[in-house]
């Protein structure tokens, strides 16, 4: 089975992380991989690329012509390859050696339509004692509440996550309206793509916890503020995700009675046996971030 990597990037600030992510798709252990580069219109980011890849054998390189956006720039991408499978890596990520390895083996065993893992974090300034694991997913990466073994699921993160191509292309790929760009901070293309794959194929993404990925935790994407903005934007693109796939969000409302019903009261309980200002800045952090993610839902809600 032939896989396809598709990368994509845009900023010579990301160069070296960028470096480090097509040097993890070219170590794989997986015999047949192609490197497929999107370059989001920037001409010195795709001089570069092609001086330090274009002579590799089983890269394919491509620059728009102007800046469109990740998602269209993964649609282009997913139609440059040459796989079977098309799978989706972040500029900021680094597969392990054996990630499109395990992909292919799940593809193998549940003769899937498509297949996604684990997303762990890389904290390049240290983890913040006050991010609850179940908000995790703010910053990308695989959170409390998500399934823990191997199965069906309805999506992973994009930067973990691939397609049959055929099928991928079929569906027409994420909408380009989904992803950010500029100052959209719409949310939850992989969401809308999976939701529509199981609507059109009947088939959900197989999970694999062990294809892993490491995303990079910029120190940035740990500052309360930042996290407290993701997370209203999290809750608006919840709403407008209903509003096109009604169905999209089971897995978020299911989340949600778990944090009510179960996290919550588990993080309370575990302050009032052991006490300790680490415990409670968790918790009341916890209890902010699921209040602002439920503010961004109504705010869109009132903007419809």
């Amino acid at each position: 089975m032939r896989v396809s990597v598709v990368l994509c990037t845009y900023s010579l600030d990301r160069y070296p992380e960028f470096r480090e992510a097509a040097d993890s798709v070219l170590g794989q252990t997986h015999d047949d991989v192609e490197l497929v580069v999107v370059v989001d219109g920037t001409d010195d980011v795709y001089e570069r690329v092609t001086a330090d890849y274009g002579d590799v054998e089983n890269a394919t390189l491509h620059c728009n012509e102007e800046n469109r956006g990740l998602s269209h720039s993964r649609n282009v991408g997913a139609e440059l390859a040459t796989g079977d499978v098309v799978a989706f890596l972040d500029d900021d990520a680094v597969a392990s050696a054996d990630w499109v390895e395990r992909l292919v083996d799940a593809y193998d065993r549940y003769d899937a339509l498509a297949v996604g893992g684990r997303m762990v974090p890389d904290w390049l300034d240290g983890e913040p004692a006050y991010l609850p694991e179940e908000f995790y997913f703010l910053i990308g990466v695989t959170y409390r509440g998500f399934r823990e073994r191997e199965g069906y699921v309805r999506n992973t993160f994009s930067s973990n996550l691939s397609f049959d191509r055929e099928t991928f292309l079929d569906l027409g790929g994420f909408k380009t309206e989904m992803g950010k760009r500029g100052e959209n901070n719409l949310q939850g293309g992989e969401t809308e793509l999976c939701a529509r794959l199981e609507r059109e194929t009947g088939e959900q993404v197989v999970y694999v916890p062990d294809a892993t990925v490491e995303h990079k935790i910029y120190d940035y994407r740990t500052e309360r503020r930042w996290l407290l903005e993701r997370a209203f934007w999290q809750g608006y693109s919840k709403r407008r995700m209903e509003e096109v796939a009604a169905e999209s969000t089971d897995a978020e409302q299911e989340f949600l009675r778990k944090l009510l019903l179960w996290f919550i009261p588990d993080r309370v309980a575990e302050l009032v046996t052991s006490p300790s200002t680490e415990r409670a800045d968790r918790l009341a952090m916890l209890l902010a971030l699921t209040g602002v993610t439920g503010v961004g839902y109504l705010y869109a809600l009132a903007t419809k």
